[in-house]
């Protein structure tokens, strides 16, 4: 897959998470708005031409470790986005794992900060064509 298929697949799932804000499934809505973030981090790797390896990293930590080693480090994106990710990959794992509710404010932050690093990753994929 290349930048674009990734983004639009991130982009899908942003509209997910937004339905599922909506129905008042707060855990699937932060599932969604993570992956959303996730799909992004390998768009925006895919468009800065980021190592195959890290691309396509094993694990979701080994992509946010390559997100942040090629993205954040380098200048491409903020260290906010960078930030937002690694809280993302948190409460995703609480939504998914745990069992420990999530409240609105959380969905609502999740979802803002996938729809931010995907406007972000957009004008990457623009700037680098």
């Amino acid at each position: 897959m290349n930048a674009q298929d990734w983004l639009e697949k991130a982009q899908r799932a942003a509209a997910s998470a937004k339905l599922l804000l909506e129905a008042v499934d707060y855990e699937g809505a932060c599932n969604r708005a993570y992956y959303a973030m996730f799909d992004g981090a390998r768009a925006a790797l895919a468009a800065i031409g980021a190592p195959n390896e890290a691309q396509t990293a094993r694990t979701h930590t080994g992509l946010i470790s390559a997100f942040s080693l090629h993205l954040i480090k380098t200048g491409y994106l903020s260290v906010e986005i960078g930030r937002a990710f690694n809280q993302m990959q948190e409460i995703r794992l609480v939504s998914d794992y745990s069992g420990d509710p999530i409240e609105q404010e959380q969905a609502l932050w999740a979802l803002e900060q996938a729809t931010l690093m995907l406007e972000k990753v957009k004008r990457l994929i623009n700037d680098n064509e």
